[in-house]
């Protein structure tokens, strides 16, 4: 028995927006089942893919827009169907049409402070390295042992802006001749990316690779996570390859090299949070946690869904500029589980992660209850 599709020639656009892997989804529901949308609401990630492989998305309901990209679907998929992959895809057809339901429309006021600033902030370019004054911070020559990426939310962001002081902190004492891009530094683009915006991120991603040519950049030292998995993994379809590391990853190797020596203690109960573009995306689990197992008396405790099963703290996707219901925010939940294992740190290593759960501690009044660190502030701590 045949069944034909209703709408062939809205297939035809999902396929060409890069959604043609839901052919092989036989709809065993594996992705709800593992979905953290499940824990707050109803939300059927097998019903878009099914929906897709007829042509019946609703590109202008809201649901095409809830995937936070956290990779807990495809994770657990036995078909390899890259769920992922279907959501941009629908996303690009809504973009290219303008549908923007009322809770996505941030998302598209970030996508022109992009266009015209570079940052999806609304923040002036010229300003970008603002946060370095007083800072004996130079600019990036060739030569230079590496290149701090800063990203938008450390160069921008009153709260993030301490992460990039305290990494700037550790850098200098470990001898690490660095330099930064300033204003030349445009957004990675990998989130705008993943709201379908493929232009926009394509024209960053260009401007980004030539700077760095020009400047003969090698080795790029990144804080965000999302900047690791665009330039490590997305623009290698630009013909580029640059030695990318997550800051984690390369203030542990200051320690085991001898560079960068940690004094004092840390008598603190801390929790790590996996970020998802860390640890499912690209498989850092462990330099995390060697990092803060390195400082003295740190008491390093796991919480429910860690590593591998890490609750997303629903920033991902395009999702930190879009409005979310508190009773549908993740971040509250992640926040509890900390909570729950008697933590006074909750420790991760992304921007929009602490950005959420700075959000959710007020919202919950935990301020006088659980601290929220990036892991670089701890070690910064220990260096006085």
């Amino acid at each position: 028995m045949e069944t034909i599709a209703p709408f062939i020639e809205v297939i035809d656009e999902i396929n060409e927006a890069g959604g043609e892997i839901y052919k092989l989804c036989f709809q065993c529901g594996l992705c709800d089942v593992v979905c953290p949308w499940n824990r707050v609401r109803n939300f059927s990630m097998r019903k878009i893919i099914r929906e897709a492989a007829f042509g019946l998305s609703e590109i202008d309901g809201e649901d095409i827009w809830r995937c936070t990209t956290c990779g807990s679907c495809p994770s657990q998929c036995p078909r390899g169907v890259k769920q992922i992959d279907v959501s941009v895809a629908l996303r690009r057809l809504a973009s290219e049409y303008e549908v923007f339901p009322a809770a996505v429309k941030p998302a598209r006021t970030a996508r022109a402070s992009l266009i015209s600033e570079g940052n999806p902030l609304q923040y002036d370019r010229a300003k970008r390295a603002d946060w370095a004054q007083g800072l004996a911070v130079k600019t990036y020559e060739e030569g230079m042992e590496a290149l701090y990426f800063v990203g938008c939310y450390f160069s921008y962001d009153p709260r993030m802006r301490k992460v990039a002081t305290a990494t700037v902190d550790i850098l200098e004492r470990a001898g690490v001749n660095f330099g930064i891009l300033g204003q030349k530094e445009n957004c990675c683009g990998e989130s705008i990316r993943k709201t379908g915006s493929e232009k926009v991120f394509r024209s960053l991603a260009k401007e980004n690779i030539k700077t760095f040519i020009d400047k003969g950049v090698k080795t790029i030292l990144v804080s965000s996570p999302h900047c690791y998995h665009t330039f490590k993994n997305e623009y290698p379809e630009f013909m580029v390859n640059f030695e990318i590391l997550h800051m984690s990853e390369f203030i542990l190797d200051l320690i085991r090299e001898g560079r960068l020596e940690l004094k004092g203690d840390y008598d603190k109960v801390v929790t790590y949070h996996d970020p998802c573009y860390l640890g499912r995306h690209n498989d850092i689990y462990d330099a995390p946690r060697d990092l803060l197992n390195s400082v003295s008396k740190l008491n390093l405790i796991e919480m429910a869904d860690s590593a591998k099963k890490s609750l997303c703290c629903g920033g991902g996707g395009g999702r930190i500029w879009m409005d979310t219901p508190q009773a549908e925010r993740f971040s509250d939940m992640r926040l509890k589980q900390a909570q729950a294992v008697g933590a006074q740190v909750l420790a991760t290593a992304c921007p929009y992660c602490i950005t959420n759960f700075e959000e959710s501690r007020l919202n919950l009044e935990f301020e006088d209850i659980l601290e929220v660190k990036d892991i670089t502030e701890i070690v910064s701590e220990m260096l006085t």
